[in-house]
């Protein structure tokens, strides 16, 4: 029989695209809380669009590239784990295929078959195709569709870097009088959907979520926009 612990569950299917829709909204909100950190408290300290326009795509880039570098580390480390996992799990078959199988039959037990019914569909599986049945059952893994660490940093890359240009463009193309009221407005506004949508994605009470997000970048916003504002009057 097969060590327990690597028989726990990756999210799959239809839960794995929300929870893939979920850390791109995620990513997106990070770029903008960043950003907007940055180019408001550039803004705190002077009023040179070329300051902030530098300050701002500075900020883009460097956390667009922290996103997809972490992102590809992590999501490499899970492939790692689902290719090791599913080495076992052939190694097993090869070695024990009796103990594999009353392994899938319990499994298939627990989902709510009779005995005798897991029993006749665990044989079926493993005549079919015993590493998808154990992967698929047992690991919660598609062994065709194993997750791209490419595919993620390039999602969080994009995501970061959508978010990212509303408080760029917000506080580089107004005038410089309205420049910090609109970028202010728009990075709020953009908070509430991504508390909105992160709340619905999870099935969370969307109100606090809405107010978690929006405060969060408003302090943000404050605490970058005084340390500007007194590096400026400092001359720093």
């Amino acid at each position: 029989m097969t060590d327990s612990s690597h028989h726990e569950p990756h999210h799959s299917g239809l839960g794995a695209r929300l929870n893939w829709l979920r850390a791109a909204v995620l990513g997106a909100n990070d770029g903008v809380v960043s950003t907007a950190g940055i180019v408001v408290g550039v803004a705190g300290a002077t009023g040179s669009r070329t300051a902030l326009l530098t300050a701002g795509l500075s900020g883009l880039l460097a956390g667009s590239m922290s996103m997809a570098a972490g992102e590809y580390v992590s999501v490499s480390t899970q492939r790692d784990s689902e290719k090791a996992a599913l080495a076992q799990e052939k190694r097993e078959l090869r070695e024990t295929p009796e103990a594999e199988l009353d392994e899938l039959t319990g499994l298939l037990e627990e989902k709510g078959l009779s005995a005798e019914l897991a029993r006749e569909a665990a044989e079926q599986l493993t005549e079919r195709d015993a590493l998808r049945a154990h992967a698929e059952v047992e690991l919660g893994i598609d062994p065709d569709d194993l997750t791209s660490p490419w595919h993620a940093a390039g999602a969080s890359f994009a995501a970061f870097t959508a978010g990212a240009l509303l408080p760029l463009l917000a506080i580089v193309l107004p005038p410089a009088s309205l420049r910090l009221y609109i970028t202010v407005l728009s990075v709020l506004a953009a908070l509430a959907v991504a508390g909105w949508w992160s709340a619905r994605s999870g099935a969370a009470p969307v109100r606090p979520a809405v107010v978690r997000n929006m405060a969060g970048g408003a302090l943000a916003m404050a605490v970058t926009y005084g340390a500007g504002a007194l590096l400026g009057a400092a001359g720093v």
